[in-house]
């Protein structure tokens, strides 16, 4: 058992002024963190508890997008009002994820910050240089089902976890974090990292910098969105492939859409070629089909997740033809 002080931080300034001593983590619904301190995964000198911070609730903003602050559960943020009626697929994405026991504690900004289930990183008897740079990616030539299929690099291969991510990547979400130097936003598409040479690093936060809530701007016709996960069982599993898909169509045409796929690269991908391509084009399988090929004509795959390629272009056609005729009704 690895020794560590424990401190309760009651406000953002007590949490910001609490770190800075050897590895410090930060602790709200502790549904990831504590997984990693008993497998031996994370061995922290510090842990701040800050869980009854006043980071909490769903507010509007001025301009009708949403307010979440970071330490709103999972299943209270997938049971929201507004956010069942403005942004479906975001609820629809939390009630996807794990079981209504863990959503009932994790937290919205951990949900961001949770990291990949590789069975390699989670093993520390095997190289992982997500867990220990310098050592090797066992993934490349080991147990490649679940590997990255875009973004990977010869440092790792894994996949990003969260089913959440995906509809806040495709709606452009903005991060709202504090830190020793000050408040800062960060656009999603920015916080999380691929690989690279130092696949340790998830996100571009900086040390001691905390989450204090995630705004969703306003985007009316997100009404009409839908996520959808390919897994091994019905619950409890993370994505073999998912998509978080928004569509305005009329008259027969895509007048814009929003996509991102989960389970194919180390960041939520937003798959922006895709969505390049259906602007403007038909409502038509033929043209869904001609997208997601182009989206993933640069994927690199290997034996054991090669299956990833045509499961992603059945999910892809299937749920946007699902969003047309729902439109049509």
């Amino acid at each position: 058992m690895n020794e560590f002080e424990y401190v309760r931080a009651a406000t953002v300034s007590d949490a910001l002024s609490m770190t800075g001593i050897g590895d410090t983590a930060y602790l709200a619904g502790g549904t990831n963190l504590v997984d990693h301190l008993r497998l031996g995964i994370k061995r922290p000198d510090r842990i701040v508890d800050i869980s009854r911070l006043d980071l909490g609730g769903v507010e509007e903003t001025a301009d009708d997008g949403l307010r979440i602050g970071a330490n709103v559960r999972n299943a209270d943020l997938a049971a929201d009002p507004l956010v069942r009626q403005r942004y479906p697929f975001v609820s629809e994405a939390l009630l996807a994820g794990a079981s209504g026991q863990i959503r009932a504690m994790a937290s919205t900004a951990g949900n961001l910050l949770q990291r990949t289930r590789c069975v390699y990183f989670q093993d520390t008897t095997t190289p992982c240089n997500k867990r220990a740079p310098g050592t090797g990616c066992s993934a490349i030539d080991g147990f490649g089902k679940y590997n990255a299929i875009i973004g990977q690099s010869d440092q790792c291969v894994a996949v990003h976890p969260s089913d959440l991510c995906l509809p806040l990547a495709a709606l452009e979400a903005v991060v709202h974090v504090t830190g020793p130097d000050g408040d800062r936003k960060i656009p999603f598409a920015d916080f999380h990292r691929l690989p690279g040479d130092d696949p340790s690093r998830d996100t571009n936060l900086v040390s001691g910098e905390l989450i204090t809530g995630i705004e969703i701007p306003p985007l009316p016709w997100a009404v009409r969105s839908h996520y959808r996960k390919v897994r091994d069982r019905a619950s409890y599993a993370f994505a073999l492939v998912s998509v978080a898909a928004a569509i305005d169509v009329s008259g027969g045409q895509v007048n814009d859409v929003r996509l991102a796929l989960g389970g194919v690269a180390h960041k939520p991908h937003r798959a922006r070629t895709a969505e390049d391509q259906l602007r403007g084009g038909p409502v038509t399988a033929e043209a869904f089909e001609a997208a997601i090929d182009a989206e993933l004509a640069a994927a690199q795959v290997g034996s054991e997740n090669a299956y990833k390629i045509p499961m992603l272009q059945r999910t892809v056609v299937a749920v946007l033809q699902e969003l047309v005729e729902g439109a049509n009704r």
